[in-house]
């Protein structure tokens, strides 16, 4: 893994305090850091609890979406489909739950594991390409379910290198939901090859 980017901080709490739409856009160009791998953030979507039908906490309190009700700065993970694990940031304020989806990493570090842990992927651009292949490359399951990403515990945080985002993200309406679909909540980096779907 790049030097730099062991030696970025972390996230303080205070940055995931916020609107989740404006934490999905300043996590571009962030680093979702989980053991030895890594990947820069490249793609977000902002989900606002009982005010977003789409978000898995807008109607109850429940045993699967609990971290999202949680303090800011934790890692709600979440299994879908029956086979894949999705991980999102918890934002806001206690009780109040609101997170972004973590859509599309660009690979930084271990991608060697990644690909071993992604034999499919033909391509780079394709180990993280999406919400569920980027938790599986970097190894993200139910155990990291309300991990503190400030504190890094569990082996999992989000760090700043410097990398700014970009002046001009991408917007667009989210992916893969059936409900509050015209809400423009989802950003991606302009012209990356690594985002889920242009």
């Amino acid at each position: 893994m790049d030097g730099v980017v062991l030696q970025a901080p972390p996230l303080p709490r205070a940055f995931y305090r916020r609107d989740p739409r404006l934490v999905a856009v300043d996590l571009l160009g962030k680093v979702l850091v989980a053991g030895e791998r890594s990947g820069r953030i490249v793609e977000t979507e902002a989900y606002l609890g009982a005010a977003d039908p789409a978000a898995h906490s807008y109607r109850r309190r429940s045993a699967r979406n609990a971290t999202m009700f949680g303090p800011p700065g934790h890692l709600y993970v979440y299994f879908t489909y029956g086979m894949h694990w999705c991980c999102n940031p918890v934002c806001g304020d206690e009780d109040e739950p609101v997170a972004v989806l973590v859509r599309a990493l660009a690979p930084l570090g271990g991608v060697d594991q990644m690909r071993a842990l992604r034999p499919a992927a033909r391509r780079e651009r394709d180990l993280c390409s999406g919400p569920a292949k980027l938790c599986q490359a970097l190894g993200i399951h139910g155990g990291h379910d309300g991990a503190d990403l400030v504190l890094g515990d569990r082996g999992v945080r989000i760090v700043d290198d410097g990398t700014a985002p970009p002046p001009d993200p991408v917007v667009t309406t989210r992916v893969g939901i059936s409900q509050a679909v015209d809400e423009p909540w989802r950003w991606y980096v302009r012209g990356d090859p690594h985002v889920s779907r242009p």
